[in-house]
């Protein structure tokens, strides 16, 4: 495994966390001294410091990308803040020729580091073993998390509000975006907001723009919900702000999925 860190806190909580018995690992400090071992050694996995010498690390990625023989390694982009929209663009870009992903935790990132390796779970420490669990535990992802949901029509609100209090979720509840966007200031703590598009006085599409407009929503997980699966909904919604869509009547199997996928990021 190739580690490609300059911070020393940083270095620690990585070499800690993915260091083993069957584990080689080779520590790069400098971007250029990464691309020198990636050019000499057939690596299994990369870890990656987005931070690495002053915010290089979004460079290496590109330069890794358009090498030929550099883009078959596995790379775990890891980063304690969150990343800006520049960055995630590229690491969509990325994907399509360089198997990447991102994490922000220490749990998410042993969790892939171990499955990169093709280490066995059951050989791990005990501590190790508990933060798999951790992750993997579906139901955890949802519990106690609180749900805004914006819906003119009431039926709507109750049959969802019943099945994510079902799962140990707090929900609230606005009618209109007005009254949503309300909501958001009521309760800072929201986790995720399922967000109906066709409303009265302000829609869903103009609600999550204003959502969005202030950086403290920036990276709230929204759900946009329509009841006319038309061709575009999806473009449309997602330009105006949501991660995800689900047309109605909603599969809520389906939905919960996409909670879990969204609320784990």
């Amino acid at each position: 495994m190739l580690v490609i860190v300059d911070n020393e806190p940083h270095q620690q909580t990585i070499l800690e966390l993915i260091k083993g018995d069957h584990i080689q690992i080779t520590l790069a400090l400098t971007p250029a001294n990464a691309l020198g071992q990636l050019r000499q050694t057939l690596f299994d996995c990369v870890i990656l410091d987005m931070d690495i010498d002053q915010g290089s690390g979004s460079h290496l990625l590109e330069q890794m990308e358009q090498e030929d023989g550099l883009c078959q390694t596995p790379v775990i982009v890891y980063s304690d803040r969150e990343l800006t929209s520049a960055e995630e663009a590229l690491l969509l870009q990325c994907a399509d020729h360089l198997p990447v992903k991102a994490v922000n935790s220490s749990e998410r990132l042993l969790d892939e580091a171990t499955l990169f390796m093709h280490q066995v779970e059951a050989n791990l420490p005990a501590k190790k073993r508990q933060m798999l669990r951790m992750v993997h535990d579906k139901e955890s992802i949802l519990t106690q998390k609180k749900i805004l949901i914006v819906d003119d029509d009431v039926r709507n609100v109750f049959a969802l509000a019943t099945v994510l209090e079902e799962r140990n979720m707090e929900v609230i509840s606005g009618n209109t975006g007005i009254e949503g966007l309300a909501s958001l200031e009521e309760h800072p703590d929201i986790a995720m907001v399922l967000m109906d598009i066709m409303m009265p006085e302000m829609d869903g599409y103009e609600a999550m723009r204003k959502i969005r407009a202030q950086s403290q929503y920036r990276k709230l997980p929204i759900i946009a919900l329509t009841a006319k699966a038309m061709k575009g909904d999806k473009a449309k919604c997602i330009d105006a702000g949501a991660n995800d869509y689900l047309s109605k009547p909603v599969d809520t199997d389906k939905l919960i999925s996409l909670m879990r996928v969204w609320l784990y990021r």
